[in-house]
């Protein structure tokens, strides 16, 4: 694993354990929400890019179960679910992954495979028979049901 994803996944850890205490610490009508809308629009600073499995293990063989080897994490660092639906995450050559009908639930992670398999509550699939992520160099978008960019990742040597 390498220092810049260490770090992050330690960021993120921390993150979430200030989260419960804080809401551990907090009298519940100074619970505003924090910036949760209402309805479906919600605050997404919760909502972060976890792991990136950007190299598929062994050899590049196209095979499903080497596309499916090649994932992205995307987890809810928050106590409250987020609804993911239309969402994005995208690659720097394009490649997008729409969001369909999934609720993350508070401090869950969902991870999003290449290649093709039946979505669940923690495992959804991007459909593709070639490869997405690239294994030197590329940047993964994670973006709101807006357009908003809510968490990027980058690796190689085009940042």
């Amino acid at each position: 694993m390498s220092a810049s994803r260490t770090v992050r996944r330690i960021a993120a850890t921390a993150l979430a354990a200030g989260s419960v205490v804080a809401a551990a610490a907090m009298p519940a009508s100074a619970d505003s929400g924090h910036g949760y809308g209402h309805g479906r629009h919600q605050s997404y600073s919760m909502v972060v890019l976890g792991d990136i499995q950007y190299n598929s293990p062994g050899r590049d063989d196209w095979s499903n179960r080497s596309l499916n080897r090649e994932w992205v994490e995307v987890t809810n660092t928050g106590r409250r679910a987020v609804d993911l639906d239309g969402w994005t995450l995208s690659d720097r050559d394009g490649n997008r992954y729409r969001f369909d009908d999934l609720r993350l639930p508070g401090y869950a992670t969902v991870r999003v495979h290449t290649g093709h398999g039946y979505d669940t509550r923690r495992d959804v699939y991007q459909d593709s028979w070639d490869y997405i992520w690239g294994n030197y160099a590329d940047k993964a978008t994670l973006r709101d049901d807006h357009g908003r960019t809510v968490d990027t990742q980058s690796w190689g040597y085009r940042r």
